[in-house]
């Protein structure tokens, strides 16, 4: 199944960096039918998302220790297929290149035998200690994303 792409890859900028994680799914996370309930889709995205920001040094607690916050300002999730108790998956995150003070996640969830079940999009912002929004990225922000044009982020 194709789909309209969430974050365009403008010519000259780097590839998205990735991460994926493995689950299975939990009793607490199953309606009555014995499927995924719909509001569990946000928390495995956090999943992937933290993972990737553990992975390259921007992680919450990151922008934190710098006194930038990262709220959420949009997210977005498509379902194509049911998860079910017990069923083992993975969810893929991918960070996307951007040069504005804001962070674009997208994220693939797939079943066992790598069927896409669920795609999405989560976009943070970055705002300072007093919660105004940046304008432009922070210092150790704007070198991270020099490393990654660079190519030097595997």
């Amino acid at each position: 199944m194709s789909r309209k792409a969430y974050f365009r890859n403008e010519p000259g900028t780097p590839a998205p960096l990735r991460i994926s994680v493995q689950r299975r799914v939990r009793f607490e996370e199953v309606d009555v039918m014995g499927i995924v309930w719909h509001g569990r889709y946000p928390s495995f995205c956090e999943d992937a998302r933290v993972a990737l920001g553990d992975r390259y040094g921007i992680g919450y607690l990151d922008f934190h220790g710098q006194g930038i916050l990262t709220p959420i300002k949009q997210m977005h999730i498509d379902y194509q297929r049911p998860l079910r108790f017990k069923e083992e998956f993975s969810i893929e995150a991918l960070l996307h290149w951007t040069e504005a003070a804001r962070i674009n996640y997208e994220f693939i969830l797939r079943n066992a035998e790598g069927v896409v079940t669920t795609t999405g999009y989560s976009v943070q912002l970055m705002l300072d200690k007093d919660l105004d929004l940046l304008i432009a990225p922070p210092p150790f922000y704007q070198d991270f994303c020099a490393r990654w044009k660079a190519g030097e982020l595997a």
